[in-house]
């Protein structure tokens, strides 16, 4: 649901930690567009996924 995620949000995804962090770049309906580091542009579902939220101090 992409009601949880809004540009400039700090995630990862679950499944790919080798991706890095990520950084969302648009959320619209349950497709969300986030800018890895090691992975570039990835569009995620997040019907199928659940970015995990990363909070940066």
């Amino acid at each position: 649901m992409s009601l949880l995620y809004e540009p400039g949000m700090f995630v990862r995804h679950p499944q790919q930690p080798d991706w890095g962090l990520g950084q969302v770049q648009s959320a619209i309906g349950s497709r969300v567009t986030v800018n890895f580091e090691e992975a570039g542009k990835v569009v995620v579902d997040t019907r199928v996924i659940q970015l995990e939220w990363v909070v940066k101090a």
